[in-house]
């Protein structure tokens, strides 16, 4: 019979709840990876620096969990997994936020659907829906006690109608303000109503100044991951300053300690990772814990010190690369210098190559095409197969944009070929023509449309964090189809590899007022509805058709994919043309 001390004792342990699995242990043991979704199918490893991220996630006393995230340290599956548990574990309503639809889609078919599927304590969470008021959806599951909604940020009315505890924002910098306002804060009031929500915010930092995860870190207990040395025993964070290499080979990268200067070899990283540790820099800061990482932690093969230096090698002498690597390799958001142009460095640097004289560098020719009520105007960049850009001059077509002798001449110029130094004559390979005016809208449609074959497409530009050039989700009423140019993105590149020189070059040929046009804008960071935006505006009293242009034949750049070598032996065996050159359009107003 139990003694008065043992039935005491019992009850005392009832009331103390059980122990509860660390999260990064619940996900070893029960998340699985497909074959297709991972390099390495079967039950997921966690990598060091992961776990104390997960056991983060899965922390009741943390409400917020931010972290600042290059590429190739898995995070994706970090943030499937952490998913999984919930549903199988804490099943409650969870809400994720990602940029665009597209990535909505790509994020559920390609990671949470397998990944949930593979894994069968998730597979049994899930259960059957027939049950179930509302019915699944590609982009929307409901399980018993819960459900998971993925949503596009780009549209406001998806966070609408919306209470939820769990809620997981991936590649915040990569969300625009809305109508509405910030997403992101739209997102996060969906889960006052809950006392013990959570918020999991992830992302690439991209603009420093404007980086949505860059400030939540500054807010957070801001945590970095440190790595002792094989040689003084000394903890320190792997940085990109502290990697050296001998002069011209990358290949012999290794770690210079900032301790003892010993410099360390790669065979000794994944020691140093397994024993390496997460140091919080604001230990006061209580219930949001903050990860800085970079990818000189990584494990991945792709990872390698070695690698990553190549990889800088390549992208340093050109701002929109180097920026790609500080941003996806270092996680560390961008800060141009230059952010304006100047217009009579511009002109000085004027070189002896243009339309009547094509470099034989040149391989591949886009035209941006800028639409006025009286006239349209074109500007001419040539590629070489490293990447540069070469302007090669500028023609303006006098006449009104609703005149179909407007439309001919232009169709006249674009089917020009140019005298190349290899001695064949070079086409263009694509044109962006501007449709954004909507008075002109159709006409330009109806011109690009018969010419979709020749890559003449009618384009519009969006301000914001995009892609360079997409697409368009719809058709405009009459049926036409538009693309839709990044052309703050495009101003970013454009502007940073002019800063740099080399990467852009200009054409003598070009008028002084083209210049002047080019250096219509300067970068500035206004706030609209309490956040940051990075945005070009007009400098007062200048005209921007050249910057306009230029940006348009950037963006026809995307959609071309020449062969390199068929190209430069096709201009190599051609016979110069003895027919006569078809006329050149100039305009003097241009060389006032």
């Amino acid at each position: 019979m139990p003694t008065i001390e043992d039935v005491a004792a019992n009850a005392l342990r009832a009331l103390i709840p059980p122990p509860r699995i660390r999260l990064s242990d619940w996900i070893e043991a029960n998340v699985s990876l497909p074959e297709g979704v991972s390099a390495q199918p079967g039950p997921v490893q966690l990598w060091p620096f992961q776990r104390e991220i997960s056991d983060a996630i899965g922390d009741p006393l943390i409400e917020r969990v931010t972290l600042v995230k290059p590429v190739r340290v898995g995070f994706t599956t970090l943030l499937t997994s952490a998913l999984a548990s919930f549903v199988a574990n804490e099943p409650a309503p969870i809400l994720c936020l990602l940029p665009a639809e597209s990535d909505c889609r790509d994020y559920m078919v390609s990671d949470v659907e397998p990944i949930f599927a593979a894994s069968r304590a998730v597979a049994d969470a899930l259960g059957d829906d027939r049950d179930e008021g509302e019915r699944n959806t590609l982009l929307s599951r409901r399980f018993p006690g819960g459900s998971l909604k993925v949503v596009a940020a780009k549209a406001p009315r998806n966070l609408r109608r919306h209470n939820v505890r769990i809620l997981f924002i991936d590649e915040a910098d990569g969300m625009a303000a809305t109508a509405e306002g910030s997403p992101i804060l739209l997102a996060e009031r969906r889960t006052l109503s809950f006392p013990d929500r959570k918020i999991v915010l992830g992302s690439t930092p991209v603009h420093e100044e404007t980086s949505h995860v860059l400030r939540a870190f500054a807010q957070s207990d801001a945590r970095i991951f440190e790595v002792p040395c094989p040689s003084c025993g000394a903890f320190a964070e792997i940085l990109w300053q502290h990697i050296v290499w001998d002069e011209g080979l990358p290949d012999t990268a290794r770690w210079k300690c900032p301790h003892c200067r010993a410099e360390i070899a790669e065979r000794h990283k994944p020691a140093m990772v397994a024993a390496g540790q997460w140091r919080a820099t604001r230990p006061e800061v209580q219930g949001h814990a903050g990860f800085r990482l970079n990818a000189l932690v990584s494990l991945h093969a792709n990872a390698s010190w070695a690698r990553l230096a190549t990889e800088f090698v390549g992208a340093k002498d050109d701002p929109s690369t180097l920026q790609t690597f500080v941003n996806t390799i270092l996680g560390q958001g961008w800060r141009a210098d230059g952010e304006e142009l100047d217009d009579e460095a511009l002109a000085a640097r004027g070189e002896a190559f243009g339309l009547s004289a094509v470099p034989a560098e040149v391989l591949a020719l886009t035209v941006g095409c800028d639409v006025q009520h009286d006239r349209l105007e074109l500007t001419f960049v040539g590629w070489t197969e490293d990447g540069a850009a070469l302007v090669l001059g500028h023609r303006v077509i006098w006449g009104q944009w609703d005149e179909p002798e407007t439309w001919a001449e232009l169709d006249t110029l674009l089917k020009q070929s140019f005298p190349h130094a290899l001695g064949g004559r070079l086409g263009i390979d694509a044109a962006a023509i501007d449709a954004g005016d909507g008075t002109t809208m159709h006409t330009v449609t109806a011109f690009c449309q018969p010419r979709t074959r020749r890559k003449v497409l009618a384009i519009k530009g969006a301000p914001g964090n995009r892609p360079m050039i997409e697409r368009a989700g719809s058709k405009t009423k009459t049926g036409a189809r538009l693309w839709i140019v990044g052309v703050d993105t495009l101003k970013t590149m454009i502007f940073g590899r002019l800063g740099r020189g080399a990467s852009v070059r200009l054409s003598a040929d070009l008028p002084r007022v083209w210049f002047e046009q080019l250096a219509s804008e300067r970068a500035v960071t206004r706030y609209q509805r309490g956040q940051p935006v990075r945005s070009f505006e007009r400098i007062p009293g200048r005209r921007a058709e050249a910057l306009d242009c230029t940006v348009y034949a950037f963006a026809a750049r995307q959609i071309v994919n020449p062969d390199w070598e068929a190209r430069r032996a096709a201009l190599a065996l051609r016979s110069p043309a003895t027919t006569s050159k078809a006329p050149v359009l100039q305009s003097s107003w241009m060389r006032r």
